[in-house]
């Protein structure tokens, strides 16, 4: 009877244990706000809450986000949507779980060229023959700024751009390594405020979008093998998204303790607007603008972009 009763906690045990246990991902984002729904999820308890155990990993560049996916160094990556579509028309197999960030008038007022001193910037043909840093190329804030130049009628082939990482970037300009560099808030008040320079463009509120910049993306067979995660991940994320567009204290903090900026500097931007959504055709714009420019190669199906 003793061996018996032993036998039935044992198998309770074993099958109570996975129950339990709280699956791990890691998540790879760059110091930017965009990820900041994850980022409250953690800090919040929101993960753990749904049974998730998440650490954020910072990415430096967002062109890397893709291939630290695909080592499984990530289990979920924040790219941009350009980095996302590139990497994919590129025979990656990435799918879109949930949303992370869209534009909206608030981010697209933060977004900037921002311009060394000892240059002037007056119009967009000012910056042929400059040396413009972008945080990735092809990324989110190169592409648009290179759909911005085309609209003003200025070949983007005419500028030389750049990687620089958002962390280098107030150092390599006062350096005058870069002309300029395509950044956003808190960084343009950060470099402002140093007096490095001044802004050259608001192009991203000149082009006045509302698609997505970031969201939350995985390679499709781990997304596959792994739906209650992901269920559980877009339940966890959607609860997280609007404390980020609501809750400022709570979305700095979390925002300032995963990009290594001051609190105060963090508090004096908005977070991009939290959109946990995403549907396909979201990406229709995108990937428009990115055949346009020649950067996709095969014709993409924004149906299998996004898992249901």
């Amino acid at each position: 009877m003793l061996a018996g009763l032993a036998l039935g906690v044992g198998v309770s045990v074993a099958l109570t244990a996975p129950a339990l246990a709280q699956a791990k991902i890691q998540i790879g984002c760059t110091a930017t706000s965009d990820c900041a729904s994850a980022m409250v999820a953690v800090d919040e308890g929101i993960f753990k809450k749904h049974g998730l155990d998440v650490e954020m990993t910072p990415i430096a560049i967002n062109s890397n986000i893709p291939a630290a996916i695909l080592s499984n160094s990530i289990q979920v990556g924040g790219p941009t949507s350009t980095v996302f579509l590139q990497a994919v028309d590129g025979g990656l197999d990435l799918v879109a779980i949930a949303g992370a960030s869209v534009m909206n008038t608030t981010s697209n007022t933060a977004i900037a060229a921002f311009v060394r001193n000892g240059l002037t910037i007056k119009e967009p043909k000012d910056f042929v023959g400059k040396k413009v840093g972008a945080p990735g190329l092809n990324a989110f804030l190169h592409v648009l700024f290179v759909k911005w130049l085309v609209e003003k009628g200025v070949d983007p082939k005419s500028v030389n751009f750049v990687e620089v990482t958002f962390p280098t970037m107030a150092d390599i300009i006062k350096s005058g390594g870069v002309d300029a560099v395509l950044t956003a808030e808190p960084f343009v008040t950060r470099m402002t405020n140093a007096g490095l320079g001044s802004v050259g463009a608001r192009y991203g509120a000149e082009l006045g979008r509302t698609d997505p910049i970031i969201f939350y993306a995985a390679s499709r067979d781990w997304a596959e093998k792994n739906a209650a995660i992901v269920k559980k991940f877009r339940e966890a994320i959607a609860e997280a998204a609007p404390i980020v567009n609501s809750d400022r204290e709570k979305a700095s903090a979390s925002i300032a303790k995963f990009t290594k900026q001051p609190l105060e500097l963090v508090k004096a931007t908005p977070p991009n607007q939290s959109e946990p959504n995403l549907k396909p055709e979201n990406l229709s714009w995108w990937i428009d603008v990115m055949s346009s420019q020649k950067m996709l190669q095969s014709k993409l199906v924004t149906a299998k972009l996004v898992l249901n």
